[in-house]
């Protein structure tokens, strides 16, 4: 129920309910624009208009109207409707100016704007070329036999095409360049600093040395990045923001802030719904060289 002070007209005022009022002073208390020549359609070239016409032109300026073209009730509207803002999967302040999510899908670009972000690091291998069996294939048998090697190249060839037609497919399924192609766009468009660091999936680096000295560097890099304020607010995600980013928060805690294990163990679990015992056995063994910048390091940093 609305309520409002309106005057009689004699100079009394009285405290009634806003559908006793008269429309035109109900009309002046609400944020609405009415013209009192309205019921003339505004001119005379508009004379022709319909009643249906007409009607609709007032929904749009606030007001319901019955067949007869009266208008017994006022309809508020909003003049300027506040923005849905949706929060990336996983999302999660970390500290301070950092914060961890999944990927941003183009529904939450206007939540993260609001962030006024000045970088964010991307954890994965979205968007990235992987290397093709066939590559992989070549480089171990270089010293092979040439006949051996034509025979083998054709099944080879078979074989292998059919796993980049399936992996064609899969990519095709989920739309992910797409989904790539829309982020960096979006990226362009502001003055975000974006660093891709490929990253596989936590079981990759330990089976596959190239993989795994890749993944270090990546890792060294964000925990770089996150060691500069300047950088701040700072946005760090991966696909699903829970098992690359738990490693690299992992880490943060661990270097940076002199966590316990347990308690770490206990965060990356929050979001990975499921311990990993590569991730976690990461964590707790590897101890990089970083590079830091003492005028510039962030408050959270335990330095004693």
């Amino acid at each position: 129920m609305i309520n409002s002070y309106a005057d009689d007209g004699k100079g009394n005022t009285g405290h009634k309910d806003i559908h006793d009022i008269h429309l035109n002073t109900q009309l002046n208390l609400l944020p609405m624009i009415w013209d009192q020549n309205t019921n003339n359609h505004e001119n005379q070239n508009q004379t022709s208009q319909t009643v249906s016409e007409y009607r609709g032109n007032i929904l749009d300026k606030g007001l319901d109207l019955n067949s007869n073209g009266q208008y017994p009730q006022l309809v508020l509207k909003a003049i300027n409707p506040r923005p849905q803002y949706v929060p990336p999967l996983n999302f999660s302040l970390v500290e301070g100016s950092i914060y961890r999510s999944g990927f941003p899908m183009p529904i939450n670009y206007p939540f993260l704007k609001q962030l006024r972000l000045k970088t964010i690091i991307y954890l994965g291998d979205l968007g990235l070329e992987k290397k093709s069996k066939k590559d992989k294939k070549k480089n171990k048998d270089k010293e092979g036999e040439k006949e051996e090697d034509k025979e083998k190249g054709k099944d080879d060839k078979e074989s292998e095409g059919n796993d980049e037609s399936k992996e064609k497919k899969k990519k095709d399924k989920h739309g992910t360049m797409e989904i790539m192609e829309g982020y960096k766009n979006w990226l362009s468009t502001t003055d975000i600093t974006f660093h891709h660091l490929e990253m596989g999936s936590s079981q990759e680096p330990f089976l596959l040395q190239e993989q795994h000295e890749i993944t270090q560097k990546s890792l060294t890099t964000a925990l770089e990045l996150m060691l500069d304020k300047r950088n701040f607010p700072i946005l760090i995600h991966s696909n699903k923001g829970k098992h690359r980013i738990g490693v690299l928060v992992g880490l943060m805690r661990k270097i940076l802030q002199g966590w316990c294990m347990s308690g770490i163990f206990e965060e990356y679990e929050k979001f990975a719904m499921g311990k990993s015992e590569f991730d976690l056995e990461f964590i707790e063994i590897w101890q990089p060289e970083l590079l830091i910048d003492e005028n510039n390091l962030p408050n959270f940093v335990r330095t004693a």
